[in-house]
């Protein structure tokens, strides 16, 4: 299921969006989990990086889609943002906040339905490629590629990326079950290890953006089976 906001201050243009995507759903097997918002400021105020797809208004009263777009991109940088407007300049501005695309009123069934095309097949290649992480004061989605690695303090995940560390409540057999398939590993009880990101194994310890992850001896084995099979398929 495809979870699509619908950010629109005039009723029957909301109504008609969503009339949009059921039809294409009906058409080509896809589902959609439709949310409305009459206002920019109404899906900022609520905003947990809990969809998927987002189609914005670009002129509404109280926050503006540009307006709004900019504070959805400082906690989510995945998710696919479809400008709707009747002025082609706003696409330029669209791409200071990665737009995918923008849709010119009054819209068409045929215009709708290519861009929806364009955001569903950028979706479904990056599908799996980030996770959503509970945060104090809400919610961050983070690139999966940009995780260095996760540590366990008690009953909370320090989650180390490119972009900084995030605190998330969890236990680590949970991120590892999401993350097992996609070349993350248990150096020890503590931490879970993006194979990616891994320089080399010194003295008994993953070398890991400068940090060395000291390896459990139960663990050592398994790890650098692992780190080697990956490294041999990134050879290829």
């Amino acid at each position: 299921m495809i979870k699509v906001a619908i950010v629109e201050d005039e009723v029957q243009q909301a109504k008609q969006l969503s009339d949009f995507l059921l039809q294409y759903g009906q058409e080509n097997g896809e589902t959609f989990d439709i949310t409305l918002f009459s206002d920019g400021d109404a899906i900022v105020n609520r905003y947990k990086a809990q969809f998927d797809m987002i189609l914005m208004d670009v002129q509404m009263k109280f926050m503006d889609g540009m307006s709004a777009a900019e504070e959805i991109r400082k906690v989510d940088t995945e998710v696919v943002i479809i400008f709707i407007t009747n002025m082609a300049q706003y696409a330029i501005r669209g791409y200071a906040v990665d737009a995918l695309d923008y849709v010119l009123k009054p819209v068409s069934y045929f215009a709708f339905s290519q861009r929806l095309n364009r955001a569903i097949s950028r979706m479904k290649k990056r599908e799996k490629k980030a996770i959503s992480l509970s945060i104090r004061g809400g919610a961050i989605r983070v690139d999966v590629t940009d995780i260095f690695y996760i540590e366990s303090q008690g009953h909370n995940l320090i989650v180390h990326t490119a972009s900084g560390n995030y605190e998330s409540p969890g236990a680590m057999k949970d991120i590892e079950g999401k993350l097992g398939e996609m070349n993350f590993f248990r150096g020890n009880k503590g931490y879970l290890i993006n194979l990616a990101h891994v320089d080399g194994v010194q003295d008994g310890s993953a070398m890991v953006k400068g940090e060395a992850l000291l390896l459990s001896r139960s663990r050592r084995r398994d790890f650098m089976e692992a780190l080697t099979n990956y490294w041999g398929e990134v050879m290829k």
